[in-house]
């Protein structure tokens, strides 16, 4: 199932639509379907993320899941800032946000699913990915010196290659899935026009040169190329277990509160309560709040000392 979060007021429930048969990336929003204040955008992110942090309580105590957010979009797309926006407010003890980058030597030298398994978020835990394995389907497809890096044996790289990628990526998060692993992953969809905006503003703005990158302007301009391998990838990797959700990202305070209501809904799905304690346990509890409450006590301490 690939959906989008349909939010007409920042007050409202979302809605997931799926969409039917094959997805196409160039056919999905990049605007939010109604009008929202941006004040009132942000109120409704504070809210949502206390929700999530009381969950995040009890996923901590519990211990029975981990819960991985995957964040893929373009370049300028707000995954950056969408991760920022969700673990501010969280316990940071309980998150993990990793961020994928070009492939070491190290890491070249293993299967592509190698360094990300590696950095899965272990139970009890809310894992973050800022791009993820999906860049070996994406910009590796679309770069092929990436691919070259790799240094894949010839009779690998055959007509059904990425296809065998896709089927890989997709085994692999179902093992992920059955193994008590929450997976949601969120494609922040800009617009052609608003990523012009956001690249000229690295570019302009002293405080974000940090972002700028020679590369950017070529990816932008490979846009349709991208969009084509995000439509095979979304369309062959969205599972119940794993699903897409399309996200309108033109609008960042939008797209924020879309992604925040999701995983909110996804946490409380799970009816995490709190551990009931055992009989032993209860008896050492009581045992201890006597000795403390004595040593609190002045009066207690007193009669002690006569």
């Amino acid at each position: 199932m690939i959906g989008h979060a349909d939010m007409l007021q920042p007050t409202k429930s979302r809605h997931l639509v799926p969409f039917r048969g094959s997805f196409r990336a160039e056919d999905a929003a990049t605007r939010p379907p109604g009008h929202a204040d941006d004040d009132a955008l942000k109120e409704r992110l504070v809210e949502l993320v206390e929700e999530i942090a009381d969950h995040q309580k009890r996923l901590i105590a519990c211990d029975g899941h981990a819960v991985l957010l995957v964040f893929q979009g373009l370049d300028a797309s707000g995954k950056d800032g969408s991760i920022r926006a969700l673990t501010t407010g969280l316990d940071a003890a309980g998150c993990q946000v990793s961020s994928f980058k070009v492939p070491s030597a190290e890491e070249l030298d293993h299967d592509f699913l190698w360094r990300i398994h590696r950095r899965c978020p272990e139970r009890g835990t809310i894992g973050m990915f800022n791009r993820s394995h999906y860049e070996a389907v994406l910009v590796v497809r679309v770069m092929p010196t990436a691919l070259e890096a790799e240094r894949l044996p010839r009779e690998r790289t055959g007509r059904d290659f990425w296809n065998d990628r896709l089927t890989s990526i997709r085994e692999f998060e179902h093992h992920l899935a059955r193994s008590g692993t929450v997976i949601r992953k969120f494609w922040l969809n800009v617009s052609a026009k608003e990523q012009a905006r956001r690249l000229l503003a690295r570019v302009r703005e002293e405080k974000s040169h940090w972002k700028f990158s020679e590369q950017d302007l070529d990816k932008h301009r490979e846009r349709k190329t991208y969009l084509a391998a995000y439509s095979q990838a979304l369309s062959a990797t969205s599972r119940p277990w794993a699903p897409w959700y399309a996200i309108p990202a033109d609008d960042k305070h939008y797209s924020r509160v879309a992604i925040a209501e999701i995983v909110r809904d996804t946490m409380k799905s799970l009816r995490l309560e709190w551990p009931v304690a055992g009989k032993e346990q209860l008896a050492a509890m009581k045992r201890v709040d006597a000795a403390l409450s004595r040593e609190l006590d002045p009066k207690a301490r007193r009669a002690r000392r006569r």
